[in-house]
């Protein structure tokens, strides 16, 4: 009896202890559940990569955009600005206009105090009418001595000199006249107008100043002529001015509006070159529609000239271009070299596939070919194999000027 109790109390020992070994882990249920998905995570990375490494570098080709462009910096301005200058001294007597004042041409703008040159109108008059006097009485002269000498009662020699005497008074009184209207004029000057219809951008004087305009003419005003239509001129080094033509499309931005793009059209690549830091740039004029007047003259432009553009291409890093021979890539190239063919890696095998280039930009050309498949990439070496195989001095597939990209 004694030996058929025994194995009835360890067998309830060991069900109470895995019972509590159940009950702990009941307990714990989510701290277990969290270590055993580490665990499984840690096994796909550590554990489930047992694939064979490739023996070749490759890099990839994908199917998107490719845009050809030369990016520079310029400064926004109106297209057509005029400087308001005065031809006469003076000092400043009333100013009718501001910073960004509308005028219409002819409006007046401001007045030079006139007494000087009004001073010097009726000098001028009065020496006009002096000469005028002096001219009557001369010609009064020649008349009297003109008949007298018809009637032999004077010499032709006195007559002669009458007539002179009176020829030189209507010079004098001609030169009189030119000097007056000359005054007139000036005194006309003391009041400056717009000549254009526009804006006053920049104001240069104020109520009081003197002006003097002895030696050249002093600028008082800038007007321009139509802020709805702006142009920006910017500087293209001569490695990518041969690309620019007329009417390319221009996106540019400005720091005052970071989140939009702006468009323009290039309108004249003038041919006078300039020479900064020992690079010969050319100055490219962008027409730019400004109708909200958002754009200020001054603003410095980002500019992005578009050369060429094409969508939804194949295309591959320019460093794909470089292998110069498909020796220990290929054991039977078949003639193919890679200047007509590419070496591709697909599904673990190497094929080459012939090819053309498009357009090519300074990180990515494109590649024309019918037999490109998604997914293939492109091999330029072998692990392990020395570098005499490519040729590293060899340019890239397509024009890298000094701001093209």
């Amino acid at each position: 009896m004694a030996n058929n109790k025994k194995p009835v109390k360890k067998q309830g020992k060991k069900q109470s202890l895995a019972r509590r070994v159940l009950k702990w882990i009941w307990r714990k249920k989510w701290w277990f559940f969290i270590l055993m998905a580490i665990l499984v995570v840690l096994s796909f990375i550590f554990g489930g990569n047992t694939q064979k490494a490739s023996e070749y570098i490759t890099l990839g080709i994908s199917r998107g955009d490719l845009k050809q462009v030369v990016t520079a910096t310029g400064e926004i301005q109106p297209v057509n600005t005029v400087n308001v200058g005065s031809q006469v001294s003076g000092t400043i007597d009333n100013l009718y206009v501001d910073f960004n004042t509308k005028v219409k041409k002819g409006d007046i703008l401001l007045t030079i105090e006139p007494s000087v040159l009004q001073a010097s109108v009726d000098e001028a008059k009065a020496s006009l009418d002096s000469a005028i006097s002096q001219r009557n009485f001369a010609k009064n002269e020649f008349e009297r001595n003109k008949m007298l000498y018809e009637g032999d009662m004077i010499s032709r020699a006195e007559m002669e000199q009458s007539q002179t005497v009176y020829e030189q008074a209507e010079q004098s009184v001609n030169r009189m006249q030119s000097q007056y209207e000359r005054a007139v004029t000036n005194l006309g000057y003391a009041t400056i107008v717009s000549p254009v219809d526009g804006t006053v951008i920049s104001r240069k004087v104020d109520v009081g100043q003197t002006v003097a305009a002895s030696f050249q003419t002093p600028d008082l005003f800038e007007i321009a002529e139509d802020l709805t239509k702006m142009q920006i001129e910017t500087s293209v080094s001569e490695a990518d001015i041969g690309v620019i033509k007329d009417n390319m499309p221009v996106t540019f931005t400005v720091d005052a509006y970071p989140t939009e793009t702006f468009s323009g059209v290039v309108r004249q690549i003038r041919l006078s070159p300039t020479t900064t830091s020992n690079v010969v740039v050319y100055t490219v004029v962008i027409d730019v529609d400004n109708s909200d007047l958002r754009l200020m003259p001054g603003m410095t432009a980002f500019v992005t000239i578009i050369i060429s553009e094409k969508d939804n291409v194949w295309k591959a890093p320019n460093s794909a271009f470089l292998i110069r021979s498909f020796n220990e890539i290929l054991e039977n190239a078949n003639g193919a070299t890679p200047v007509t063919h590419l070496a591709i890696e697909r599904e673990g095998e190497i094929i080459t596939v012939p090819y053309s280039k498009g357009l090519s930009t300074a990180t990515e050309t494109e590649i024309i070919s019918d037999e490109i498949q998604m997914g293939d990439r492109v091999v330029v070496g072998k692990v392990g194999a020395t570098s005499s195989n490519t040729n590293k001095n060899m340019r890239m597939g397509g024009p890298m000027g000094g701001g093209r990209r």
